[in-house]
């Protein structure tokens, strides 16, 4: 038996054994929860090369052992221009985890480098619609993303914080662009210290941020990292967790208690009510 197959079970097991309640448990709870796969879906598991996703393409493959549901998955991956040795760290860790990826090739880093302003946030932009593209061209529904409980409630914050508004980052949601298409998040019930403990038992090593903008200009992202907007609010959470030991689940629960008789004003469907409205 090779070394890959020894490591491939020994990731599986512990995913059925020792992170049974805190990842494999919790990924189907959401999928129930939430109604994230229906009969007949094709799903493609999209693999960005970072932890996140790469366990998420692992629980697919546990939950369709169970063939509870009828559904199919495919795994895809995006090269948006990764270095060579960043592209081979991938294709290294799908073989050594037994992931059949679908690789396509696009040229979105050499975009956004010449973009001045929020790179970042058009490259994720950018990349959501290749991926919707590409899996819809395999005959895929909907496509699954990797965002886990922390960052939704770490979204929540920098909504109210940064943007002004309430807004949550939702398990899923339709495609304006693609017609017929959803997004899941089926790792939204999965703390990222889980994540990270899992990575760190089977010593796995993944992809952080890998594109050339940050690859280029190293010293100044460590520094903007370090003071980024969503590094500030993970520092926040942790601090005010010290006071409250339950501040996170409040964070997420605020999202499901929203007293609609208690809010000034709201939108709905682009068209936006006032309490005074019905006054």
């Amino acid at each position: 038996m090779s070394d890959i197959t020894n490591n491939q079970l020994q990731i599986e097991e512990s995913i059925r054994k020792r992170f049974k309640k805190d990842l494999l448990s919790k990924f189907t709870k959401a999928i129930k929860e939430y109604e994230l796969i229906k009969e007949n879906d094709k799903i493609a598991c999209c693999i960005s090369g970072g932890k996140d996703s790469f366990l998420m393409a692992k629980l697919f493959q546990e939950i369709k052992k169970h063939k509870k549901i009828d559904f199919d998955v495919i795994f895809i991956s995006m090269n948006p221009g990764y270095s060579n040795d960043n592209f081979e760290l991938i294709k290294h860790n799908a073989s050594l985890m037994g992931i059949p990826i679908n690789i396509f090739d696009t040229e979105i880093f050499d975009s956004v480098t010449k973009i001045e302003s929020s790179p970042c946030y058009l490259c994720a932009r950018m990349r959501r619609g290749y991926l919707y593209d590409y899996a819809k061209k395999l005959g895929a529904n909907k496509i699954a993303l990797g965002h886990h409980y922390d960052d939704v409630i770490e979204t929540i914050l920098l909504s109210v914080l940064y943007g002004g508004q309430y807004q949550s980052m939702m398990p899923k949601l339709k495609s304006e662009n693609f017609e017929g298409m959803e997004l899941i998040r089926p790792m939204y019930l999965i703390r990222e210290k889980d994540i990270i403990s899992w990575a760190e038992y089977n010593n796995l090593k993944f992809l952080r941020c890998a594109c050339k903008f940050t690859e280029q200009n190293s010293e100044f992202y460590e520094d903007k990292e370090l003071t980024s907007k969503r590094q500030f609010v993970k520092r926040l959470i942790r601090e005010l967790k010290e006071n409250n030991p339950y501040i996170e689940d409040n964070i997420f629960k605020s999202a499901e208690n929203v007293h609609l008789d208690c809010v000034i004003s709201y939108k709905k469907e682009g068209k936006k009510y006032n309490f005074l409205d019905k006054y």
